[in-house]
């Protein structure tokens, strides 16, 4: 059963966002990481005001061998310190039990240096049940002192998982947990937990990862999306409109959305090959390739983002 929330009532004009980046880990071919690229990447997403988000999905977390996902980490750290958050996977198989000691060091690779870490789904994490995966929260908890949580909808990856309201209610009581972001791609679910935020706990961190409603900050939600790898400078400049109330926000948000729409469309996992071609549309990499077996977009879907391209740099 859905909660009515009156969406009016939660507009907080000119708050301060906090944006946060998924980072596209960039490639020369389907094999090899393009690391010149990433850490230009992760510094200029770092130096518009974004938090960098390495090891999410749109860097590709779940397909990397641990040598890679570890080079990533120390990239980003010996780049910009630990301000960074960053996905701490454990991977595993369908019907799995959820497994605390993986999870616990895949949190302390990132913990360990600096960064915050995010708990990415997992089949054992999600596939027991709304009350397990709330008591596998519990168990990080009693060993970390800070991390988000994250719901993914299935509609990303097959093990994803949304819960109820009450189960929401209950990781908002967990305060070694200082956010979660939301991916259901469905704004009257993020309505209703920013709603049940701001009664119980007003500093969680609702981060909105719904590439197609990115106006959710408009409610109070600030933001962790893959949609903004692609534009980090315009995300930025959108935000400070919102602070300054300034109407150019609604103007750049319009065209952003565009984007968003159009790369996020099914399959929802291409968007990250349609990320690598905006990219080297905008000459920030040389090669729009992604890893062997992740969707691909058609050719055409260039002449579409090259408008993007063009229209938002004339923004900017």
């Amino acid at each position: 059963m859905r909660v009515v929330i009156d969406p009016i009532s939660l507009l907080r004009p000119q708050r301060r966002i906090t944006g946060m980046s998924a980072i596209l880990l960039t490639h020369h071919d389907p094999v090899t990481v393009d690391w010149d690229s990433f850490e230009a990447h992760v510094i200029r997403t770092h130096a518009a005001g974004l938090v960098p988000a390495v090891n999410m999905d749109t860097g590709f977390v779940q397909i990397l061998d641990d040598a890679t996902r570890l080079e990533v980490l120390n990239r980003t750290t010996a780049l910009i310190g630990g301000d960074f958050i960053a996905g701490a996977f454990v991977a595993d198989v369908e019907g799995a039990s959820f497994e605390l000691d993986g999870y616990l060091r895949a949190i302390d690779e990132v913990a360990s240096r600096g960064g915050t870490p995010v708990v990415f789904p997992s089949n054992g994490l999600t596939s027991h049940g709304d009350a397990a995966w709330l008591d596998a929260h519990g168990q990080i908890a009693e060993n970390v002192d800070r991390f988000i949580g994250f719901e993914l909808g299935p509609m990303f990856v097959p093990y994803g998982r949304i819960v109820s309201l009450d189960t929401y209610r209950g990781l908002l009581g967990i305060p070694q947990c200082v956010g979660a972001k939301h991916s259901s791609l469905d704004r009257t679910l993020e309505w209703a937990r920013l709603a049940l935020r701001n009664e119980i706990r007003p500093d969680f961190m609702v981060l909105t990862g719904n590439d197609l409603a990115i106006d959710m900050v408009m409610y109070g939600s600030d933001y962790l999306l893959g949609l903004s790898t692609f534009a980090p400078d315009a995300f930025a400049a959108r935000d400070a409109m919102w602070v300054d109330g300034h109407p150019g926000f609604f103007v750049l948000n319009d065209l952003l959305q565009y984007l968003g729409s159009f790369t996020f469309r099914a399959p929802v996992p291409g968007y990250r090959h349609n990320a690598a071609m905006f990219l080297k549309l905008r000459g920030w990499v040389d090669a729009d390739a992604v890893p062997a077996g992740v969707p691909v977009r058609p050719d055409t879907d260039r002449d579409v983002l090259r408008d993007i391209v063009e229209r938002l740099e004339a923004m900017l």
